[in-house]
């Protein structure tokens, strides 16, 4: 039997849909016998099942009931880590700093950089187009010139450069993944004990609406651009770069980058918002549920429903165009297209109908 000491992994976000896809991800991984995991939760109830989990994958699990909004807790934790994985909400800069902190006194007591893997998205390529257009420009995860250009004011931008900055101070390997527009339903032993919401934000936000309104809905014209990605190949980029990273750095892919030129985007296709709108119109006519598939546009009232401005006329109307480089060089293989997002629209219409 291995004496070798445990990896420490600490995982936020553990029960939403990136992080508990992430953590599925590592409890069938390959060297998993090696890790030794800390996951925060706010639930106490979602806690205790934990225990079951560790006991079908035989991983060391150890639940911590709190908030990663508790920037005590977060820094002692991180301070115990090799290795932080950051997937709770990407906005919270107190959160990210706490988690840095942490990790700043990691290395100063053994010497070795701790490495954390932080989720972004590309809401920060974002414009305001309100589906109006989709003339914006396209963003290459490899071209560092361009990415230095997003403004600071940019949703999730602050929380970056707190993290570009600490790898720049030298005590983390900073890795920022950015997924896009995510899609299909998270599966697993997770999922299967209740612990993990399976479902996604984007899409099923506007096939619940559609479904009140009786009517596929779009953002003004849903001329708008946004890439995509399948849930599970955003969980198997954080893999690859998980694994590049704690490699030496001999035998690292020689395209892994960390701090700026550690940014990843995860994803594979790109789609206009009103195919997505009009995927929603046909599955509710095909329901039974709808007699004209063509979306119309959100009224004023139904733009706030959708969570007001920003959700409508940015998040889901506006503009982010990318291109997925560097995760590919580095070995990330994504097979499922804008072709498999459509398809999958249908799904989350049923379930916005059942529920």
């Amino acid at each position: 039997m291995s004496t070798d000491p445990k990896i420490q992994i600490l995982l936020t976000g553990a029960t939403g849909y990136v992080g508990g896809s992430v953590l599925a991800k590592l409890l069938e991984h390959e060297k998993k016998s090696a890790f030794a995991i800390t996951a925060i939760v706010r639930s106490a109830d979602k806690a205790k099942l934990f225990a079951e989990v560790e006991e079908r994958t035989g991983v060391p699990i150890t639940p911590v009931q709190g908030s990663h909004s508790d920037a005590a807790l977060v820094a002692s934790l991180a301070s115990q880590s090799d290795v932080v994985i950051a997937a709770a909400d990407v906005d919270d800069l107190e959160a990210a700093r706490a988690i840095l902190g942490g990790l700043r006194q990691r290395y100063e007591k053994t010497g070795v950089k701790p490495i954390l893997l932080h989720t972004s998205g590309t809401a920060v390529f974002c414009d305001h187009a309100a589906g109006l257009s989709g003339d914006a420009p396209v963003y290459d995860d490899t071209d560092l010139a361009q990415l230095a250009k997003v403004p600071d004011s940019a949703p999730h931008r602050n929380v970056e450069l707190t993290v570009f900055e600490a790898d720049a101070q030298g005590y983390v390997e900073t890795y920022i993944i950015s997924p896009s527009t995510i899609y299909g339903r998270a599966t697993g032993i997770l999922v299967d004990l209740g612990i993990q919401n399976p479902k996604s934000q984007q899409i099923p936000r506007l096939a619940r609406l559609s479904v009140k309104r009786g009517r596929a809905g779009m953002v003004g014209k849903g001329l708008n651009y946004w890439p995509n990605v399948h849930i599970d190949e955003v969980a198997d980029l954080f893999m690859v770069i998980f694994d590049e990273a704690r490699k030496t750095k001999d035998a690292r892919n020689p395209a892994l980058g960390h701090g700026r030129e550690g940014y990843y985007v995860a994803a594979n296709g790109e789609h206009k918002l009103y195919q997505i709108s009009q995927a929603i119109g046909k599955a509710l006519v095909k329901l039974g549920k709808s007699d004209n598939a063509e979306p119309t546009t959100f009224t004023d009232d139904e733009v706030e429903e959708l969570g007001g401005d920003v959700m409508a006329n940015v998040i889901l109307g506006g503009n982010s165009r990318t291109v997925a480089r560097r995760g590919k060089l580095v070995g990330w293989t994504p097979a499922k297209t804008t072709s498999d997002m459509l398809a999958s629209v249908e799904e989350e219409v049923k379930f916005a109908l059942e529920n």
